[in-house]
C-alpha cells in the first residue's frame, strides 16, 4: 500500500501518466537530500521544481481538463491524488505550489468566461502557476465579510481595491482568481488579476518558508467583463465548490510526508542499540511502529476510497460532500498522530536538520489548519448524520476508479445548498459482512451510538453547544472511516491481519472519544450513560500483531532511503 519510489511498478492507465510520476520521482531523488534539506531550511524559492514542471509540462498535463490543452492533458482525480502524495513524500514546500494552482484554477474552469479559460491553458503549458484569493487578514476564510470592493466605473467597466492575505503564488502566480462583492450590494464576484500588473501591490510574504504565501493589495486596478470569471450566486459557487476539489489534495500530502517519515524512522530505530538491544526490540517501540503503520495504510484506504466517490460524483450522487471533507479532516489529524508515535520511538533523532524527519515534524501540524479546521470540517460533516444513520438509499455500486478519464463533474458541481438532504448507503452492510473479530467489536459500539443517536441525540439548545457538537462529530467521523477503509479491502489486498490491526486501534479510538464526550460539560446524564457503553477494548491477538510486525513494519528498515 504504501509508496517506495524505488519501486513506481504499478499499472498505469496511459504513459503520459507513468511518465509524469517517474520524472517527478527522478527530479528529487537527482536533487537529493541534502539539497533538498539546505533549500527547506534556507528558505529558497523552489526555482528549480518550477522551472521542472515547466520544461516536462506536468501542470499543463494534469491540471488542464480535456478538450483544453493538449491531447494527454485531464482533470482525473486518480493521477492528481498520487501525484499529490509523491510532492508530499519530498516536501511539502513543492506540493503547496501545486495545490495553490488547483485552487486558482477552480474558478476558472467552473467559469463561463471562455477566453479565461484558455488562457489559462496557455499559461499552464508555458508552466505558469496560479493563484486563488479568497482569505482576508481580518476575516480569515469568512467570505461572507470580504472587503475586496469591486466598483462599477461605467458600463461593463470596473476596478477593483483591497486586501488578501494567506495567498499562496501571490508573487509569481500567472492568474489569481480573486473573490470579491461588488460596491453597494450583497453580490459576490470572482475575477482574474496579475500580479504583474502595476495596480498589484505585493505587500510581503506572510511566512517564513520556501513558499510565497502572500499578503497583496489592489489599488484601483482595473477590471472589465472580459476579466470576469462569475457573478451572484455562481461566484459564490465556485469559491465552496474549488474548495470541495481543492481540499481533497491535504489528506494525500499528508501520506506522502507520513510514509516517508516512515521509512526513515523505523530504518534508524531498527538499526540502533541501547541497553545491549535494537530499539525496536522494545515493545512499547514496536507497538508506536505497527500503530503507526497500520494508521497509515487506514488512511490511504479510507482516501483512495472517496477518491473513487469524487470520480463517480453526479447531482444524483453527492456522497463526496462527505467523503471529502473526511479526507482533509480526518486523514490530516491521523497523520499528525502518526508522525506522534514515530516521533515517540525516536526521540532526538526527530529533531536533526539532516533528516527528513525534522522537516515532516513541522509540516504535518500544517494541513489539519488548512482549507477550514478540523473543527469547521466536523461541523460540516454532521449535517450529514441523520440521514447516513437513520435513511439510507441504495445507489449502483461505486468501482475501483484509476481509469483515465476526465472528471468534468467537478467544474459542474452546481448548487452548495441542500447538504442536509443528501442520502447515503447504508454503512452496516460493509461491517455486518466482516468476521474479523475487531471490526465485530467495532460494529458493536456503532450500534450502541445509533440507539444513543435515537434516545440522546444532542437537544436543540445542545446543537448550539459547538464543543459538544464535534464530540459526536468525532464518533461519526469513525463509522464513515470504518466503511469506506472496509469498502476498499475488495479492491486492495492488504491481508486480513492488517485489517484487523487497523479496527484494534479504531476500537480504541472509538472508546477515546466516547470519553471526551461524556466529559464534555454540556453532556447529560443519559448521553453520559451510552458514553460508558461505548468503551470497549480491542480483541487481543498476538499472533496477528506479531505477523503485521514482522512481516509488513519491520521489514520497511532499509526499503527506502533518499539518494543524498
Amino acid at each position: 500500500m504504501l509508496l517506495n519510489p524505488r519501486k513506481l511498478d504499478r499499472e498505469y492507465p496511459d504513459e503520459a501518466t507513468r511518465q509524469v510520476m517517474l520524472k517527478t520521482v527522478e527530479f528529487f531523488e537527482t536533487k537529493g537530500k541534502q539539497r533538498l534539506l539546505s533549500d527547506y531550511y534556507g528558505q529558497e524559492w523552489y526555482a528549480d521544481f518550477l522551472d521542472f514542471v515547466a520544461k516536462e509540462k506536468i501542470f499543463a498535463t494534469m491540471l488542464t481538463p480535456a478538450g483544453n490543452g493538449a491531447a494527454d492533458a485531464r482533470w482525473d482525480t486518480s493521477r492528481i491524488v498520487e501525484f499529490a502524495e509523491i510532492l508530499g513524500f519530498y516536501g511539502l514546500q513543492y506540493w503547496y505550489t501545486w495545490q495553490v494552482s488547483v485552487l486558482g484554477l477552480g474558478p476558472i474552469w467552473m467559469s463561463a468566461n471562455e477566453d479565461l479559460k484558455q488562457e489559462a491553458a496557455k499559461e499552464l503549458e508555458a508552466g505558469g502557476i496560479f493563484g486563488f484569493g479568497l482569505s482576508e487578514k481580518e476575516h480569515g476564510a469568512d467570505i461572507y465579510s470580504t472587503d475586496m470592493i469591486v466598483t462599477i466605473r461605467d458600463e461593463g467597466v470596473y476596478s477593483a481595491s483591497g486586501s488578501k492575505y494567506y495567498i499562496g503564488n501571490g508573487n509569481e502566480a500567472a492568474m489569481v482568481s480573486t473573490f470579491g462583492k461588488m460596491d453597494g450590494t450583497d453580490d459576490y464576484v470572482f475575477f482574474v488579476s496579475k500580479p504583474k500588473h502595476e495596480n498589484y501591490e505585493l505587500v510581503q510574504n506572510v511566512v517564513a518558508s520556501q513558499n510565497y504565501v502572500s499578503e497583496f493589495r489592489l489599488n484601483d486596478y482595473p477590471l472589465t467583463e472580459a476579466d470576469i470569471l462569475a457573478k451572484g450566486q455562481d461566484a459564490w459557487n465556485a469559491a465552496l465548490n474549488t474548495v470541495n476539489v481543492g481540499k481533497f489534495n491535504l489528506g494525500w500530502a499528508t501520506i506522502g510526508i507520513c510514509t516517508h517519515a516512515l521509512y526513515e524512522a523505523i530504518t534508524h530505530a531498527a538499526n540502533r542499540r541501547l541497553y545491549n538491544m535494537y530499539v525496536t526490540d522494545f515493545p512499547h517501540v514496536k507497538q508506536m511502529f505497527v500503530d503507526a503503520y497500520s494508521r497509515l495504510v487506514a488512511m490511504k484506504l479510507f482516501a483512495l476510497r472517496a477518491a473513487d466517490y469524487m470520480r463517480s460524483a453526479s447531482p444524483e450522487d453527492r456522497r463526496y460532500l462527505l467523503y471529502n471533507p473526511m479526507v482533509k479532516m480526518k486523514v490530516t489529524t491521523q497523520g499528525e498522530d502518526v508522525i506522534n508515535l514515530m516521533w515517540d520511538a525516536i526521540a532526538a533523532k526527530g529533531f536533526e536538520k539532516s533528516t527528513y524527519f525534522g522537516q515532516a515534524a513541522i509540516d504535518i501540524r500544517a494541513l489539519p489548519k488548512l482549507e477550514g479546521t478540523v473543527h469547521v470540517n466536523i461541523a460540516l460533516i454532521v449535517k450529514f448524520m441523520p440521514n447516513y444513520f437513520f435513511a439510507p438509499q441504495e445507489y449502483p455500486e461505486v468501482p475501483k476508479r484509476d481509469d483515465a478519464a476526465n472528471d468534468d463533474f467537478l467544474f459542474d458541481q452546481g448548487t452548495t445548498r441542500g447538504l442536509s438532504k443528501i442520502r447515503f448507503h447504508d454503512y452496516r452492510a460493509v461491517l455486518d459482512a466482516s468476521d474479523l473479530a475487531n471490526v465485530k467489536v467495532f460494529a458493536e459500539q456503532v450500534a450502541v451510538f445509533r440507539e444513543m443517536l435515537e434516545q440522546a441525540a444532542p437537544s436543540k439548545e445542545q446543537a448550539q453547544d459547538i464543543d459538544l457538537l464535534l464530540g459526536f462529530g468525532e464518533l461519526f467521523a469513525l463509522v464513515v472511516y470504518a466503511q469506506l477503509i472496509l469498502e476498499n479491502t475488495e479492491h486492495y489486498d492488504v491481508g486480513d491481519e492488517v485489517i484487523d490491526q487497523i479496527f484494534d486501534f479504531m476500537v480504541r479510538d472509538f472508546s477515546k472519544f466516547a470519553l471526551q464526550l461524556y466529559s464534555k460539560t454540556g453532556s447529560t446524564e443519559k448521553q453520559m450513560e451510552f458514553c460508558t457503553r461505548l468503551i470497549r477494548k480491542p480483541i487481543v491477538d498476538d499472533a496477528r500483531y506479531q505477523k503485521v510486525w514482522s512481516e509488513q513494519v519491520h521489514p520497511l528498515s532499509g526499503a527506502y532511503e533518499m539518494n543524498s
